[in-house]
C-alpha cells in the first residue's frame, strides 16, 4: 500500500513539472522569435530613435556633475560610459553591480511636462535638478523589437537638468530624452 502511495506521489510530481515545462515552452518560443526585418515603431514622440542616419552620434559620459556631456531634447544618443567612479551628485537609488558601468548627461527642458527617458539597456537611471533626485511617475518597456528596453517618465520643470546613469553592463548606452504627447 505504501509503495502504491509513493508511487502515485512520483507520478503527481512527473505530471506537474511536465505541465509547467508545456506551458513554458510557447513562451520560451515567442521570446526566441526573431524580429521582422522592419523594426516595431517606437512610441508616439520617439520617432527620432528609428532614424538609422548618423545612427546615433555618441559622446563620453561625464564623472560629475561638472562634467556631463549635453544630449538634445528629442534625439537618439550614443554615451560611452564611464568604467572609473563617477561621482553622482544624489547617489543612486539603486546601488549599481560590481564591474558595471555608469555617467553624467545634462539636458535642457524647454518648457515644463512630462518628459520620457528611454534606454535601449536595463541600466538605472535617475533625474538629478537642484540637487534632489526627481520621482518617476511611470515605467515601461519599449515596443517588441523597437530596440528601446526601458522607458521611464518624469515631470519635469524648464530648465537644466542631469540625468545619471548607474549599473550598465556594458560600455555604451543609447538614449533618448522627448516629451510625451
Amino acid at each position: 500500500m505504501e509503495e502504491a502511495a509513493t508511487a502515485g506521489v512520483f507520478e503527481m510530481r512527473r505530471l506537474v513539472i511536465a505541465g509547467c515545462l508545456a506551458l513554458a515552452a510557447p513562451a520560451a518560443q515567442a521570446a526566441d522569435a526573431p524580429c521582422p526585418a522592419v523594426p516595431a515603431p517606437p512610441p508616439a514622440g520617439m520617432e527620432a530613435w528609428a532614424r538609422k542616419t548618423g545612427f546615433p552620434p555618441f559622446a563620453t559620459a561625464g564623472t560629475s556633475a561638472a562634467a556631463a556631456v549635453t544630449i538634445p531634447i528629442g534625439e537618439a544618443r550614443g554615451l560611452f560610459l564611464q568604467e572609473a567612479a563617477v561621482r553622482y551628485p544624489v547617489p543612486p537609488a539603486k546601488p549599481a553591480p560590481a564591474q558595471t558601468r555608469g555617467g553624467i548627461a545634462a539636458f535642457d527642458v524647454p518648457t515644463a511636462g512630462i518628459y520620457r527617458v528611454a534606454l535601449d539597456a536595463g541600466a538605472w537611471v535617475d533625474v538629478v535638478r537642484d540637487g534632489k533626485a526627481l520621482p518617476s511617475i511611470a515605467h515601461a518597456h519599449g515596443p517588441a523589437c523597437s530596440g528601446i528596453r526601458k522607458m521611464v517618465d518624469f515631470r519635469l520643470e524648464q530648465g537644466r537638468h542631469l540625468l545619471q546613469i548607474a549599473g550598465n553592463p556594458t560600455p555604451t548606452i543609447r538614449l533618448m530624452v522627448s516629451p510625451v504627447r
